[in-house]
């Protein structure tokens, strides 16, 4: 009966649907729209019940059961407006004026509730500071609370899109994989207005990625003023971690200022195992690392207004990673019979260095008052890394006897990464449609060195077959336009063209081995949307995208775990290619059904390849397959009283995958389940409990057919000294069930099965502190050479 009460708390949100009606206007002065001022929605008794702030254009809108309610409006320098409405259908307040202060000003606070959820035609839009689970944390961890998308094995997915890129304030980020984690990392959640979640991104973005693309919008506020948040924060798994964050944003008049620094250091946590079934016999492994979390990041930014229309600022950007691990494996090799024939003891410790530096220009000017706005960006990245592994493995018998040295060995290995990039934006509006286009340049290099050393004698000897030296290079031309038709009060369109030529070398001077890959893509998108009336719209889009091997996968250097097990990268990989639709329906903008297929051609991914003569394992990059994923998601969001929201999503997705090489296997192909539901109590105006809980059910595509995935998270978030400070606790992943297990393949006739738990579940203690003026003004602006910064991993 528990189990069946608890089933019926889940799944309920999904099917309580109450009715609603929309409320909308736009905020203005005398001469021109109005940003982020305060709205705030109270009942009969005078209790905020829900609160937005406009957008850019001065709109806002909220949806509301019908009732009699009290609307107040407040931006710091104007009259505050009040009026009491009637709602009892969609109603449009049409253009509200506020009337300029001339009386001294004094900050004001508006208590104001914002949706968790807001559903627009083309994008999801999600408000961390909601999720009482997302305080002390980064900007990952918000991203992984958000409906729909999934992080894992250093990998930001959209359900059913594939592996996502993130923008901050609409710019991309180029990093990927364990960089761009830790990237993500650096940045405080509370400093986090929103997430959006978009399916499917206009020409203007670079066609890279094959999934979707997730923006985080950050916080914003009034001029002259100045803010301060020191964040702190304690992890408690099997090790601690600590994190200590503090940013400072500065802005009057003409001169906008920030910085940041952000500082963890502690221990992580890291298993793995593996398990590989010869005809032989079994051979089982067993890998524990203790990973030295210490990481200092640090950014500055100024930007300045030469005039009302020319803007100028640069931003610098550093990080220094000190990741070292010490990691014992033991491989367990048993006959026929599954009788212990002997076992391995492979202890190693790895010495890595790692950081990055940004550099980035910029320059935005508003040309005439028809609003046409020119952007240029000149970008400098450099990222390095620098790891020196020592290990030693020896062979046992089963009662524990030492046998002999199965291999003892140092990798040193140094990674230098540089890029030069050049990107021009045009913002054209003409009667006919809104017009962009723009053009960008890079130039990118990289250089990296692995050295073998076989230490087995107990003298040092370079191994030239296991050492490399490999150098890459790769230059990208693009330029696109973009047009966007409102052709009346119910039809939009939007067509878009995106060219890039590309020219790559990749040149291994220890091989004498030089592959060179020139291509020149178009990329077109179309976007179109019906709004029947206020509450149903339906949308449809399509793009087609590439995604390019990161650098360090071009590498074709290896790093051993035994004699018989090692991992290597591929010179040879190409870019993969994706074609994606998506059909959406969404009703009052709190229920969206999502249609969507992407048919992939090229696709490349990790192979674990068995060699059952030599009982050998090998862990390869290959392009080894097409073909099409395909699913259906519902998201939906609840208020069932004041104190409570619930936000849910429901996917079924499928895939039908097929290989292109002969990698001696058979593609398993299946449905996937994926179910979250996100819920908000509120105790009074200055505490929250938050329940959240998902699902992955097992699932089969391609190559891999992966066991089930699930996390329970409760957090409690306190409110003290009028906001001032935050008080938060957390438990992540109670039962210890979110991380990757039984990940299963069969190449060559071998099965192997493999799992990965980092620490998911964890204990977080948090305490915020912000003071100053807390209505800030700060322009945040990323970087023109992202494309390439997120492959740097």
């Amino acid at each position: 009966m528990k189990k069946l009460n608890l089933l019926i708390f889940l799944i309920l949100p999904l099917f309580c649907l109450a009715q609603s009606f929309q409320l909308k206007g736009k905020i203005s002065d005398e001469k021109s729209p109005l940003e982020w001022a305060d709205i705030s929605i109270s009942n009969v008794e005078g209790k905020i019940i829900d609160g937005t702030t406009s957008k850019q254009d001065g709109s806002f809108e909220i949806s509301l059961k019908k009732g009699t309610y009290k609307i107040n409006i407040s931006l710091l320098g104007f009259t505050d407006y009040e009026k009491e409405i009637s709602l009892e259908k969609d109603t449009d307040l049409a253009i509200i004026t506020l009337k300029e202060n001339e009386t001294k000003l004094v900050e004001v606070v508006v208590q104001s509730k914002k949706k968790t959820i807001e559903q627009k035609i083309d994008r999801l839009v999600y408000n961390p500071e909601n999720n009482a689970t997302t305080v002390g944390g980064d900007a990952l961890s918000a991203i992984n609370t958000a409906p729909g998308v999934v992080v894992q094995n250093n990998a930001i997915n959209i359900l059913g899109k594939g592996t996502s890129r993130v923008m901050i304030d609409g710019r991309m980020i180029e990093l990927t994989g364990e960089e761009l984690n830790n990237f993500l990392k650096s940045i405080s959640a509370s400093d986090i207005k929103n997430i959006e979640i978009i399916s499917n991104p206009s020409s203007k973005y670079e066609a890279e990625g094959t999934g979707g693309l997730i923006n985080v919008v950050m916080k914003k506020g009034a001029r002259d003023s100045w803010k301060n948040t020191t964040t702190a924060s304690y992890d408690q798994n099997k090790y601690g971690i600590f994190a200590l964050r503090n940013n400072f944003f500065y802005n009057k008049n003409k001169f906008r200022f920030s910085a940041t620094i952000n500082g963890k250091t502690g221990y992580r946590n890291i298993e793995e195992n593996l398990d590989m079934y010869f005809v032989e016999g079994p051979s089982k492994m067993k890998a524990v690392t203790k990973l030295d979390e210490d990481n200092v990041s640090g950014k500055i930014a100024l930007d300045y207004d030469f005039s009302e229309k020319t803007t100028i600022g640069f931003q610098i950007l550093k990080d220094k990673s000190n990741p070292n691990f010490n990691t014992d494996i033991r491989i367990d090799n048993y006959n026929a019979q599954n009788e212990l024939n002997n076992y391995i003891l492979n202890e190693s410790f790895l010495d890595r260095e790692s950081g990055n530096e940004t550099y980035n220009l910029h320059l935005i000017t508003k040309l005439d008052p028809l609003n046409r706005k020119l952007s240029f960006d000149v970008d400098f990245f450099n990222y390095n890394s620098k790891f020196d592994r020592e290990f030693i493995a020896n062979n046992y018998a089963p009662d524990g006897t030492f046998i002999d040295v199965n291999q003892s060995g140092r990798n040193i290995s140094n990674q230098d990464i540089d890029n030069l990039s050049f990107k021009a934006d045009m913002e054209h509006p003409l009667k006919a449609l809104n017009l962009s286009y723009g053009a960008k340049v890079s130039f990118t290099n990289s250089k990296s060195d692995a050295l073998f050393y076989n230490t087995i004698t107990g003298t040092p000897v370079l191994d030239t077959n296991q050492s490399n030296q490999f150098e890459y290079t790769e230059n990208n031309q693009a330029i696109y336009i973009s047009g966007d038709k409102k052709i009346n009060e119910k039809w939009n369109f939007q067509l878009g063209l995106r060219l890039e030529n590309t020219q790559t070398s990749g040149f291994s001077k220890t091989l004498n081995q030089e592959t060179i890959n020139n291509y020149f893509k178009l990329f077109p998108t179309l976007f179109a949307s019906y709004q029947k009336n206020e509450n149903n719209s339906f949308s449809f889009n399509y793009g087609k995208r590439i995604r390019r091997p990161s650098f360090s996968l071009l590498n074709p250097f290896r790093v051993y775990i035994s004699s018989n097990s090692y991992s290597e990268g591929n010179p040879f990989l190409k870019p993969s290619f994706s074609d994606n639709f998506e059909f959406a329906y969404s009703y009052k903008k709190i229920l969206r059904t999502s249609v969507f297929a992407n048919y992939i051609t090229d696709g490349y991914g990790v192979i674990f390849t068995s060699n059952p003569e030599t009982l050998t394992q090998v862990v390869t990059r290959e392009n080894y397959f097409k073909g099409l994923n395909y699913g259906i998601g519902e998201t939906y969001s609840a208020t069932f009283a004041d104190w409570w929201e619930s936000e849910n999503s429901l996917y079924f997705s499928g895939s039908d995958i097929k290989f292109i090489k002969d990698i001696n296997a058979t593609p398993v192909n299946g449905l996937q389940v994926d179910f979250s539901t996100n819920n908000t109590f509120s105790f009074g105006k200055s505490s929250k409990l938050q329940v959240d809980f998902n699902y992955t059910a097992p699932y089969k595509s391609g190559l891999y057919e992966t066991g089930y995935t699930s996390s329970l998270n409760i957090g409690f978030k306190q409110d003290l000294l009028s906001k001032a400070m935050q008080i938060s606790f957390l438990i992540n992943d109670i039962f210890n069930t979110s991380y990757l297990k039984n990940d299963v393949s069969v190449v060559n006739g071998v099965k192997q099965v493999y799992s990965q738990n980092e620490s998911n579940r964890f204990a977080r203690l948090t305490v915020v502190y912000n003071f100053g003026n807390k209505k800030i003004n700060m322009k945040e602006r990323a970087f023109g050479n992202q494309e390439e910064k997120k492959r740097a991993n």
